[in-house]
């Protein structure tokens, strides 16, 4: 025994049916909303792991500057100024605001004077790479950032520094 069929069953009904059933075409369309949702977090990934390491090697080469500088220069000031310099220029490069970092100038033996003969000079930068597109958080007109740090060791010649 067949079940009945309802009155409102007809040829359009089983058209809409059939059309629903009908897979052509709807190929692109997923193709799209898949390739969105998958591109848009890779694309931001790709940018902010570039923007990490951009910074990493911004502050890692100042750091390594700024400790040569200060292992080779003349007398203890003369060597801060030039230390400064070069991380100044560093972060610039590395597009880290001067102010946002954290510079460290360990010298020894003696820590007041860091042209001390077979001495060692070392630098430690720390600094927050803000992610980019990333809101202020709460409103306190701080961004979403990511810490870095770098560290340079530098021998003072044995021959060179002060007298």
């Amino acid at each position: 025994m067949r079940p009945s069929r309802r009155s409102d069953d007809g040829p359009s009904a089983r058209r809409v049916v059939a059309r629903l059933r009908d897979e052509g075409g709807s190929a692109s369309l997923e193709f799209l909303t898949v390739g969105v949702l998958l591109l848009v977090p890779l694309v931001y990934l790709v940018i902010t792991l570039g923007q990490i390491q951009h910074a990493v090697l911004g502050i890692e080469g100042g750091a390594r500057h700024a400790a040569r500088a200060v292992a080779q220069a003349g007398d203890h000031d003369a060597g801060l100024a030039a230390a400064d310099r070069a991380i100044v220029v560093a972060l610039a490069g590395a597009g880290i605001d001067p102010v946002d970092a954290s510079v460290s100038v360990v010298c020894a033996p003696s820590a007041g004077d860091c042209s001390t003969a077979r001495g060692t000079v070392t630098v430690e930068i720390v600094a927050t790479v803000p992610l980019p597109l990333a809101p202020p958080l709460l409103d306190l007109d701080v961004g979403l950032g990511v810490p870095i740090s770098a560290t340079a060791m530098q021998p003072v010649s044995a021959f060179g520094g002060a007298p």
